[in-house]
């Protein structure tokens, strides 16, 4: 079995000759989503994917195998439900169908024109209440961000030197959490005068 621990994320710095002539691997979300896995590339070699944990792998992104060739991923069809605004709907429809998936968590993809999610069908009778026409499809399905991709942006910037927004949250609830004592001193003691 040959061993990929390293991805580029969408190919970038590698020549596009060298990508377009890269063995292949399509891989669902489901797959796609985890650090360990097994896969077959298209030239039918065995590939164990080993990645820092949390690490998303979407598709477009490079796979280095450990003798230095490249496997480019892509998102695989899978079924999913595509949900666009009713006959007399608009954008506003999709925006608060997605304010309430995004309640629930659930990963979703997000376009101007429709929404797609991983079949469910108790979300698709709630979407359709909420006047949204849902069909099931088959799809690549590339998910925002979000908690699914906070992991590897916090791993890509880390990668390349900028590991700053762990650190920017902590300091910033850190000087907040120090501001609001400051004012609630201030306005117990400085609001009154008691010279």
């Amino acid at each position: 079995m040959l061993i990929a621990s390293k991805l580029i994320p969408a190919g970038t710095g590698l020549a596009p000759v060298l990508v377009r002539r890269a063995a292949t691997v399509a891989l669902d979300w489901d797959t796609r989503q985890k650090s360990r896995f097994d896969a077959v590339d298209s030239q039918g070699r065995s590939i164990g994917v080993f990645l820092a944990r949390g690490q998303v792998v979407r598709g477009g992104d490079v796979l280095v195998a450990e003798d230095g060739s490249l496997i480019a991923v892509q998102a695989k069809a899978q079924p999913v439900l595509v949900v666009t605004p009713g006959a007399h709907g608009s954008a506003l429809d999709l925006l608060r169908a997605a304010y309430h998936l995004g309640n629930r968590h659930v990963p979703l993809e997000v376009s101007a024109a429709r929404l797609q999610l991983e079949p469910d069908h108790v979300l698709a009778e709630m979407l359709r209440r909420m006047g949204l026409h849902v069909d099931a499809a088959e799809a690549a399905f590339e998910p925002e961000a979000g908690a699914y991709g906070s992991a590897r942006a916090g791993h890509d910037h880390a990668a390349h030197g900028h590991d700053h927004d762990h650190d920017h949250d902590h300091d910033h609830d850190h000087v907040e959490h120090d501001h609001d004592h400051g004012h609630h001193d201030a306005h117990d003691h400085d609001g009154h005068s008691h010279s």
